[in-house]
């Protein structure tokens, strides 16, 4: 396997959570006797440009389809998240009706909505036809579509640049991440902007977010690397935002390299000298993360083995790709975690992958009463355990598994 980015031959491990699934296959009743496809995990260190992958075992375009599960309008958090984004990008570059706003990865128009309450020109791109058609129903024009080169030329022949170029969670999910890059400086206007938001590797390794890694994420970023790639297609990065969202993301700014009308801001430079500080250049900070993902599931099985014998009852919530990858490296089935919550309707009535824990919805957690509550999304913790505080009023504790075991 060679590095997606330089081209380098991977020799490296990064982490290896051996096999299993697309984290958001999920599978119906009918399909619970049916044989499941098993792909490796196995995540690997760039030596060369410190870009850490994992190969394209099932092809994006088999991940992205119509039965594709994850709509982002069903977390308060995310949309709060969205809405603050779009004031923020407004108030700080003064996009108006005359402005064109084109985000990549659009999903159910979760962000794209914010903009388009301020009359602010709007286009969605999504592979995914399920989600896309949700944000077309809300006046979004949607192109059904994978970005790169090809959309990106087809667009700059219509006319159609971006005064901002945006995608959330996309950077990371792109097999070619060079194609989607050059196809950034394609669909872009002169003085245009590009942000893009990705988890940030740094806090992956420091709070051992090793659940955060499965099949849709073809790539783990830090800003260091990120950067080169961006500048390899003349592309220069003037600002950058530490978020606390999905654990410790990155927002990073981008623009045309010829673009003299930004300035580079200090924040480019310290996170540069934050990651070096850290080790982040130099191989031996990528080598010992195998052994802190191997706490984790030895401690997670651990209790629950042990609440299993004393006939507990125990639930999840949150049927998120974060969790499957969890459960299935831990090799947890339906014989310890009886059900999981989610409040997607998209996923209720079907069986998690290769555990085939049953999604349910709330009104089953309140009608139970399970003594454990495991919250598998835990980005989201203060949010879910507000919205299930009630749990405590039947005795009901949470379980929080990541980045170390806690029972709150």
């Amino acid at each position: 396997m060679q590095c997606r980015f330089c081209k380098t031959e991977l020799k490296h491990v990064f982490i290896d959570l051996v096999n299993s699934p697309a984290s958001n296959s999920f599978i119906t009743g009918e399909q619970l006797n049916e044989p499941e496809t098993f792909y490796p995990l196995k995540v690997y260190t760039c030596h060369n440009c410190f870009l850490v992958q994992v190969d394209e075992y099932k092809k994006s375009d088999a991940i992205f389809n119509s039965d594709y599960v994850y709509f982002s309008s069903y977390s308060t958090t995310w949309l709060a998240h969205a809405r603050d984004y779009a004031n923020k990008m407004v108030e700080r570059f003064g996009f108006n009706t005359g402005s064109q706003v084109i985000e990549i990865a659009s999903n159910d128009g979760y962000l794209l909505q914010y903009f388009h309450q301020k009359n602010i020109p709007v286009l969605g791109i999504e592979p995914t036809a399920n989600t896309a058609k949700v944000a077309v129903d809300k006046g979004i024009e949607t192109i059904v579509d994978f970005f790169g080169v090809k959309l990106a030329t087809a667009l700059k022949v219509q006319g159609r640049q971006a005064d901002l170029l945006l995608g959330n969670n996309v950077l990371a999910h792109v097999p070619d991440i060079v194609d989607f890059v050059k196809g950034l400086k394609l669909a872009l206007k002169p003085q245009g902007v590009i942000t893009m938001e990705f988890p940030h590797l740094m806090q992956l390794v420091e709070n051992n977010q090793f659940d955060t890694i499965y099949h849709e994420h073809f790539s783990y970023l830090s800003f260091g690397t990120v950067k080169n790639i961006f500048a390899a297609q003349g592309l220069e990065l003037f600002d950058v935002e530490e978020l606390p969202t999905h654990g410790g993301s990155l927002r990073i700014y981008g623009k045309h390299a010829e673009d003299a009308s930004k300035t580079i801001s200090p924040a480019v430079g310290r996170l540069l000298q934050k990651e070096e500080g850290k080790g982040m250049n130099g191989l031996d900070w990528y080598s010992h993360f195998q052994q802190k993902a191997l706490q984790v599931k030895l401690d997670l099985i651990q209790k629950l083995i042990h609440l299993k014998r004393e006939n507990a009852t125990v639930a999840a919530y949150g049927a998120a790709a974060k969790g499957n990858t969890l459960l299935n490296y831990c090799g947890i089935k339906n014989d310890l975690i009886d059900f999981v919550v989610d409040a997607n309707p998209h996923k209720q009535g079907k069986y998690l992958p290769a555990s085939h824990i049953p999604v349910v919805n709330e009104a089953h957690l309140k009608q139970v009463k399970p003594q454990y509550v495991i919250i598998l999304p835990w980005n989201l913790k203060e949010e879910i355990t507000r919205q299930l505080a009630y749990i405590k009023e039947w005795g009901g504790r949470f379980i929080i598994p990541v980045p170390q075991l806690e029972v709150i």
